[in-house]
């Protein structure tokens, strides 16, 4: 095929272990690195390589000797690119089918605008680096040998989805889907934030703690709440140390967040202490704790529903949060009036 002879630089001539010892290596290496950018296996004899293999390997192996960066890391490095890579790919020729309508037209249109996206892609990955430089330095991660930052983590869920689901055509719920996608991806990045990870029916996004996760999830409900095309969202935020591990985080936050998402009721947005704390009083927010919880593996934990507020106060009315009140130190509700914000707010007791 023509584009994929573009693609990979010519007609491929070279086997796997020919691409090794023009490269000067090992043929085990190629192949721990062809397995973790994820492409797929071919036999060591089958010609399916070209002299762009070759340099790409050869290149590989200065960064790894110029730069002293282990192979271990080495790995690691080519296994991120390969996910990333495999992922944009996949985005790329899916977009061009919906344009085109035509698995025979895709290869053309492809060909047409690789060369544009090559830099495109080069500038956003830069740009992106020095974000990730900045945020670098705000987390100060190099005095954290555990390499944990302080973050506030949201998930979204789309409310019903698997009933959504069984009710369109899998090209309507794929657009669905898409959509939900892109709105996130906005609101998220228009407020700061990132998106950790999209599963279908379901946004991982992070933020520094603070204003900004808040906005990130009242935006995200109330925009799925104006799409009469698209399902309602509950949404959870907790706040806490986790572990950044290429992109991705790992810890408690996470855990809690998403076992809030899963008692939200639908268009709520539900956090937990630590996030709703330094919130309290924030003009705009309306914040109402509620009766704890039992959450699955974490133990007792007292939600808190965000709202906007109406009356330009960050606490709900009624909730008395000042020394000496008498109160519970988080503001908690009495439990005649917790049941009711279960109730009137939408978010039923167990």
């Amino acid at each position: 095929m023509a584009a994929e002879r573009a693609l990979l630089g010519g007609e491929p001539s070279l086997s796997r272990r020919e691409v090794a010892t023009a490269a000067g290596v090992r043929l085990r290496d190629a192949r721990a690195l062809w397995r973790a950018l994820g492409l797929p296996n071919v036999e060591s004899s089958v010609p399916a390589f070209t002299q762009d293999d070759v340099d790409a390997l050869a290149q590989v192996t200065r960064l790894v000797e110029d730069v002293r960066l282990g192979e271990e890391r080495a790995l690691e490095l080519a296994r991120a690119i390969g996910r990333t890579m495999d992922r944009l790919a996949s985005w790329q020729v899916q977009l061009l089918l919906e344009e085109t309508g035509s698995a025979d037209e895709v290869p053309a249109r492809l060909q047409e605008v690789v060369e544009d996206l090559g830099p495109l892609l080069d500038y956003t990955w830069r740009r992106h680096l020095a974000h990730a430089l900045d945020q670098l330095a705000a987390d100060r991660l190099a005095r954290d040998p555990a390499m944990t930052v302080q973050r506030t983590v949201g998930f979204a869920d789309i409310v019903a989805f698997t009933s959504v689901a069984r009710r369109v055509s899998e090209t309507e719920l794929g657009r669905l889907v898409h959509r939900f996608e892109v709105t996130a991806a906005d609101v998220v990045a228009r407020h700061g934030g990132r998106v950790i990870t999209m599963i279908g029916d379901e946004v991982l996004f992070a933020c520094a703690p603070g204003a900004a996760p808040a906005g990130i999830a009242l935006d995200l409900a109330e925009a799925m709440d104006e799409d009469p095309d698209l399902p309602r969202v509950r949404v959870g935020l907790a706040t806490g140390r986790v572990v950044a591990r290429l992109g991705d985080l790992f810890g408690t936050p996470v855990n809690r967040a998403s076992r809030l998402t899963a008692i939200a009721r639908p268009g709520t947005v539900l956090l937990d202490g630590p996030t709703a704390h330094p919130l309290v009083g924030t003009p705009g927010l309306d914040l109402r704790p509620l009766r704890e919880r039992e959450l699955r593996g974490l133990g007792p934990v007292r939600p808190w529903l965000l709202r906007r507020s109406t009356a330009g106060t960050g606490t709900g009315p009624g909730v008395d949060t000042g020394p000496g009140s008498g109160s519970d130190p988080e503001g908690a509700a009495s439990p005649s009036d917790d049941e009711a914000l279960w109730r009137l707010e939408g978010l039923g007791g167990p």
